[in-house]
């Protein structure tokens, strides 16, 4: 592996977790393995907090895709998995997830110095 594909599969990995972790258009993947709970904080709020399932399979996938450096650990591991086994597919599609990762990156960047 050179260092391309390594960077390559670093921001793949970074954006394929990210997109687990917090992008909307995930919630339904996630809705399954979290539940809500509302809760009137002291000053009179009602908030809503998502929080993991507590048993079984259901909780332990909520676990993982509530902790990003946990979904990240397996997010790097599938990348590299389709980055050795099925390069000919695999190689460009973490490229594109990697182009995106550095402009979701760079998009932040702007976002923070323009404020």
């Amino acid at each position: 592996m050179d260092w391309l594909d390594f960077v390559i599969l670093a921001f793949a990995s970074f954006r394929i977790t990210h997109l687990f972790v917090y992008d909307k258009i995930m919630e339904w993947f996630r809705a399954p393995f979290f539940d809500e709970v509302k809760i009137i904080e002291d000053h009179g709020k009602e908030e809503t907090y998502i929080i993991p399932k507590k048993n079984g399979i259901k909780g332990f996938i909520g676990e993982l895709l509530h902790c990003y450096w946990c979904t990240g650990v397996w997010s790097a591991a599938i990348c590299y998995g389709i980055y050795v086994y099925v390069p000919l597919i695999g190689i460009p599609l973490l490229t594109i997830f990697a182009v995106a990762g550095i402009a979701a990156i760079a998009e932040t960047i702007v976002q923070r110095w323009s404020e």
